[in-house]
């Protein structure tokens, strides 16, 4: 591997320009102004490292990885590598249901002077909308989704730095669930369910429960209307604290809270029964949720299974480095799954470089700078195939880029180099201990 170089005074000038080194935000500090990525390129820019070739191309990969963002599906866990002599950064999207609350945890290796910014946006297509950002020192970052779509969360770390990290995307509820856990409820019917022999469609949630089990509020709120009707029987209508829609509950044997009683996550507001037109089946709340306008699905918002993420099962001693595929065929897909969108199908030998490991899946880029994940099952150290002895001078160029890539030497024809890897028409060798390319 080509080592690790970079000058020592243009990194204390970076720290000096950041306030890296010696200053921090607290823990996943969440800023309601400048995000901290902004904050951190605003300081850049200030000092004049937006002209610099490192410091433009930060600039220009923030904006790149959202733009071309891979694709997963949550829960998501990876582990990577962020290099110091790499101008990295990486974004993944994914798919979030309004109600969810968004649980995004990364833990670092090292835990000091290594920042990771994190910024979730909201895909709107053209123009990604920032949603939420954070500094990141081991602590965690919630967000409550607004708005069912695609998310794109875009990791960059500071210039010049490197470490290990761990990123774990899950999505609970953002609400408490509103049956006492006495009862050991169970959502027996949900959003879109026939009624009336079809003549209309259920909406919210029933939840089975013991008659007289406490319905309790699912959030901090007031309690906006205590209420008989013909459908819901006794009902209890509540509104959390700084929310854009109301909380629904039907068919209550009692009511137990009066309108305008602020109310805290727990409180009773009713027992559970089977008022209103629920007087043949069994005791059961009814639970939903109106906006201005209308009903919508409640269940993201109080869905107690919460899926964990599969664990890293692929080594990680590829991290950072230079690996080639070690079967023909293999495909390069756009998600961790088979069931994902083959980018390319690569040749074996095809080198690649590992930035991240998922389940038993590698994220790799190739040479040209495509990024996608490849079955760790089909990788192999890049260690030498066999030698080569040249018949012609030839350069050995640092990427398979000729003659646009720098030149690190000229091998003299006669010598023999080891043969890596292969890419399109060009060779991965290393001549004692220079690792580089050179053309067929």
């Amino acid at each position: 591997m080509l080592k690790h170089t970079y000058k020592p005074i243009l990194f204390v000038a970076l720290c000096i320009a950041a306030s890296a080194c010696s200053k921090s935000r607290g823990p996943l500090a969440i800023f309601k102004k400048l995000s901290p990525h902004d904050a951190y390129a605003q300081r850049l820019k200030d000092n004049g490292f937006d002209r610099t070739a490192m410091g433009s191309a930060w600039l220009l990969n923030a904006d790149k990885a959202v733009s071309a963002p891979l694709n997963i599906n949550i829960p998501y866990k990876e582990t990577g590598y962020f290099a110091d002599d790499k101008v990295s950064s990486t974004a993944l999207r994914f798919d979030a249901k309004r109600g969810q609350k968004l649980r995004i945890s990364i833990i670092k290796k090292p835990v000091t002077n290594f920042a990771i910014y994190a910024d979730l946006f909201q895909d709107n297509g053209a123009q990604p909308k920032l949603t939420a950002f954070a500094d990141t020192l081991g602590a965690v970052l919630e967000h409550e989704v607004k708005q069912t779509g695609k998310y794109i969360l875009r990791l960059q770390p500071e210039l010049l730095r490197s470490g290990e990290y761990t990123l774990t995307i899950t999505a609970g509820p953002s609400l408490s669930f509103p049956v006492s856990a006495t009862g050991k409820p169970r959502i027996g019917s949900f959003w879109g369910d026939g009624r009336d022999e079809g003549g209309r469609k259920h909406e919210g949630i029933d939840i089975f429960a013991p008659k007289r089990t406490p319905a309790i509020a699912a959030a901090n709120g007031t309690v906006t209307g205590v209420t008989v009707n013909n459908l819901g029987g006794n009902v209890v209508f509540m509104r959390p604290d700084n929310a854009d829609y109301t909380l629904y509950y039907a068919h209550l044997d009692v009511q137990t809270v009066q309108q305008g009683q602020n109310v805290i996550i727990g409180d009773t507001l009713g027992l559970v029964g089977n008022t209103g037109n629920a007087r043949t089946t069994p005791s059961h709340l009814h639970f939903g949720i109106y906006t201005n306008s209308g009903a919508i699905d409640p269940l993201a918002f109080v869905d107690r299974d919460v899926k964990l993420p599969l664990p890293v099962s692929a080594s990680l001693k590829y991290l950072n480095d230079t690996v080639r595929t070690s079967v023909k065929n293999s495909k390069l897909y756009n998600l961790p799954s088979e069931k994902g969108y083959a980018i390319q199908t690569l040749s074996a030998n095809t080198p690649l470089t590992i930035t991240a490991a998922t389940d038993g899946w590698y994220k790799a880029t190739l040479p040209d700078g495509q990024t996608g994940y490849i079955n760790s099952n089909n990788i192999t150290a890049a260690n030498t195939i066999r030698s080569i002895t040249l018949k012609t001078d030839l350069p050995l160029y640092s990427t398979p880029d000729s003659p646009r890539a720098p030149r690190i030497k000229i091998i003299n024809a006669g010598q023999k180099v080891g043969l890596l890897a292969i890419y399109n028409k060009y060779l991965l060798v290393n001549d004692n201990g220079n690792t580089g390319w050179i053309t067929e």
